[in-house]
């Protein structure tokens, strides 16, 4: 059992059995009143956010939130496929918004975090950095780099991103998949 004071960011907790995650928390104690934690709280399954005010006498209930690791196989129309680890004839389908935008820097055997609760999965955890292969990049362009230049490149993936001017195809970059920008050539 949780206190009204130990609901924080990161925390996941039951709200009329409902799973919620805190994104942001302020206790608050108004002259002669009792302390109130005001949160904002986003729904683990749907995603929608509430603002919700806990009671100092307010008892919570911690959500039961697995982490369970998974390997990606494939993407096929709109379908992504992953297996536990190590248990490869266990397979299970993943519709493409709980992958969300970073999943089309994922290729074949890339390994992934899942979360669980109460046995349905709610989200696919990938990896902040991922290596991927420049499939085609246009050649150097002298010129206006005054800036520090750059130009766009397809991956392995088929996703293009910008990246500098020395990048050229067959170089192995590592790109970060919250921002889905270029870090560093590998």
């Amino acid at each position: 059992m949780l206190n009204y004071n130990e609901v924080k960011p990161g925390v996941a907790v039951l709200v009329e059995g409902e799973p919620y995650v805190c994104t942001w928390n302020n206790i608050m104690q108004k002259q002669q009143r009792r302390p109130v934690n005001q949160t904002k709280l986003r729904h683990l399954i749907r995603g929608n956010v509430i603002e919700y005010s806990f009671q100092q006498s307010d008892k919570l209930k911690e959500a039961e939130i697995e982490s369970k690791p998974a390997v990606f196989i494939y993407e096929r129309k709109g379908e992504w496929w992953f297996h536990p680890v190590g248990k490869p004839s266990e397979r299970f389908s993943v519709t493409e918004e709980l992958v969300g935008e970073s999943g089309r820097f994922l290729k074949s055997n890339t390994e992934v975090s899942t979360e669980w609760f109460d046995g349905k999965l709610f989200r696919v955890k990938l990896p902040i950095k991922v290596e991927l292969k420049v499939k085609e990049a246009p050649p150097d362009v002298r010129g206006n780099t005054v800036q520090g230049g750059s130009k766009v490149v397809e991956l392995e993936t088929g996703v293009s991103i910008n990246v500098p001017m020395f990048v050229k195809q067959g170089d192995v970059i590592r790109i970060n998949t919250e921002t889905g920008e270029y870090v560093e050539r590998v």
